[in-house]
């Protein structure tokens, strides 16, 4: 079980192009496994600096999300970066959400293999003293540099080997994917023959 402050809400980053099943299990599993008030799946905007033409609009991919949720109480979506400075720095974001909602704590979630270079990020030593951070295990790099910090909860969950470039490399190549999709979503796709070309 992980112990968060009280009155915390998980913020699940993610360019989500597409959402996938891992997204969902992932997101969950942690949020089952603590006292987290809710769990927001925050999509994040193209990069401006790096234009890629198999993004999908980021209202599409904030859709998609939404179709994924069976749960309307406790786990939503967050569009906040949309109308924030480009590119985004989850600082920049998580200070945005603690002025906007003062009432609430914010955790994020994080894959081991991010947490190798979290020291990169932008005032990364801000976040880690005001938030808590999720660490699941992806394959890779793993680093023990935060191995003793009160902020960093490492936990044992499911290992997902899926991934959007896969699904939307397997679409474009035409494999059936629909099983890797939430249902609504691959119904979404494939009826707009997104990916495809």
């Amino acid at each position: 079980m992980i112990t968060l402050q009280e009155n915390t809400t998980i913020l699940y980053f993610g360019t989500y192009n597409p959402v996938h099943v891992g997204h969902m299990i992932i997101g969950q599993y942690i949020y089952e496994n603590s006292n987290a008030k809710e769990l927001w799946y925050v999509v994040s905007p193209q990069n401006p600096f790096k234009k890629n033409q198999t993004i999908l609009d980021d209202r599409q991919r904030l859709h998609m999300v939404n179709l994924a949720i069976n749960d309307p109480y406790h786990i939503k979506t967050s569009a906040i970066e949309f109308n924030l400075p480009k590119p985004s720095y989850t600082a920049v974001t998580l200070a945005h959400l603690s002025e906007k909602y003062p009432d609430k704590k914010f955790a994020i979630i994080m894959g081991s293999d991010n947490l190798v270079n979290f020291h990169k990020w932008k005032n990364y030593d801000t976040i880690l003293e005001h938030h808590q951070i999720i660490v699941y295990p992806r394959k890779g790099k793993e680093t023990d540099r935060y191995e003793e910090h009160n902020n960093v909860h490492r936990i044992v969950a499911p290992e997902i080997e899926l991934s959007s470039t896969m699904i939307r490399n397997g679409i474009k190549e035409g494999r059936d994917v629909s099983q890797m999709l939430p249902y609504k979503v691959w119904e979404y796709l494939d009826s707009n023959s997104f990916y495809k070309r």
